[in-house]
């Protein structure tokens, strides 16, 4: 069988490698890709942004499956253009993308469902926004989402009112994001840990994956601007059962029967980023679909064959699912380039990943790369390489994941040093 992965990121790499273990695909397409998913995909050109370009790859190259990586895509209905033409696709359709492609529209959605979230108001221009931070309905620091697609840079937490002003002033007035900041979303500041917790429905059956950590700032200790994500974790002792089955019967399940019932049955993949809070979880956001680098930390744990997951779910059969996960913890480590996630630069040569491959247990996926004539890899994004690693226990995966990015080099190369280390003690 011939699949096709959409996008170009080291979750879309993450995908490809999970699905090359099936005895079932015989090749995989990937658009765009990257220089490391080249290596186990036929990468071709086309435009994520443009959901009828992807139609045609799909039907011109005959896949049989296509898994969608990325957000854009799906808020603009690739979903739906596929479902058109009869081709087979891994995604909910546009209706259904809205959790994630609006902020205002996924709060309102909690609102109306009784699902638990954070204190909210929606701000349709700078002045009303300004008037209700002057309100103080909200005690500081309070949190400033851009309502539209942000690459994972749309929320900024305000410690002050100058702070607040200033950032209203960034996304409304100077536009900062463009159009995705044109309506904010303004929340209380919830307490607790976050945690991301990761499922797969057809609509009417949900089975949950394992649920991961993620972190967003870019420096050590929760230090530095929002990215999209430094790095990530997934271990079995992550959740207790009664949070997790709590997760379960209040959010995930009202979740899935909430958007049946408002007539866009959710389909594929649904992302819930949580707050643990000392009241219970709270949902922070919606992503439909896999999260990055959460998916490069949870897919190397499974055992199950994805395509058969893929397969099950476009059946409308997940409730015959059972999946198989390995024991094991994972650490994920982003390498990035410097500057990231401001201006930085790309072209440099990536040096050491030879050494790396011949490390156990622990694998390299390409989030922004590019393959020189030579056949060496240059740095082309912001975020460059996922160094991730399995271990017995997270402490080992965590000395396995930093023992191989210290034999990484390329000039301004940065990570985080801390991933995983408030669970793994000295």
């Amino acid at each position: 069988m011939k699949v096709f992965v959409i996008g170009s990121g080291g979750r879309e790499h993450a995908i490809a490698w999970t699905l090359a273990r099936s005895a079932s695909v015989r090749e995989i397409v990937a658009a765009p890709g990257n220089g490391g998913l080249a290596e186990i995909a036929r990468c071709v050109h086309a435009d994520v942004g443009d959901p009828g370009e992807l139609a045609d790859v799909a039907e011109a190259e005959g896949v049989a499956l296509t898994f969608v990586g990325p957000e854009l895509p799906l808020v603009l209905g690739v979903a739906d253009e596929f479902s058109r033409r009869g081709l087979k696709i891994i995604g909910p359709d546009a209706r259904a993308a809205r959790l994630e492609g609006s902020k205002a529209f996924a709060k309102e959605f909690m609102a109306r469902h009784g699902i638990p979230t954070a204190r909210f108001t929606i701000c349709d221009s700078a002045a009303e926004a300004r008037r209700a931070i002057a309100s103080r309905r909200f005690d500081f620091p309070v949190v400033i989402k851009a309502d539209g697609l942000a690459a994972g840079k749309g929320v900024s937490l305000a410690h002050t009112h100058e702070e607040a002003e200033a950032t209203i002033e960034r996304l409304m007035v100077e536009r900062a994001l463009g159009a995705a900041g044109e309506r904010v979303v303004l929340e209380e500041c919830l307490i607790g840990r976050e945690c991301s917790f990761l499922l797969v429905t057809d609509g009417e059956f949900v089975v949950p994956l394992p649920p991961a950590q993620d972190y967003k700032r870019a420096y050590d200790g929760d230090q530095g601007p929002n990215t999209g994500g430094m790095g990530a974790i997934s271990t079995p002792h992550l959740l207790d059962e009664t949070t997790h089955e709590r997760i379960l019967r209040e959010i995930a399940w009202p979740t899935v029967r909430a958007a049946a019932q408002e007539g866009f049955p959710y389909r594929g993949v649904l992302y819930i980023g949580l707050m643990l809070t000392p009241k219970g979880p709270h949902v922070l956001e919606y992503n439909v679909r896999l999260g990055d680098p959460e998916a490069q930390a949870i897919l190397p744990r499974l055992e199950s064959d994805l395509l058969e997951i893929g397969e099950a779910l476009l059946a409308g059969e997940l409730s015959r699912v059972r999946l198989r996960w390995r024991e094991d913890s994972t650490v994920c480590l982003v390498l990035a380039s410097g500057g990231y996630p401001g201006t930085y630069q790309t072209g440099h040569p990536i040096r050491g990943l030879g050494e790396v491959r011949r490390l156990p247990e622990v694998m390299v996926f390409h989030a922004g790369t590019t393959r020189a004539p030579d056949g060496s890899f240059l740095t082309a994004g912001g975020r460059v390489l996922n160094i991730v690693a399995r271990g017995r226990t997270l402490a080992e995966a965590r000395q396995r994941a930093y023992a191989a990015a210290s034999l990484i080099t390329f000039e301004q190369m940065h990570y985080r040093r801390d991933i995983g280390a408030e669970w793994t003690p000295t």
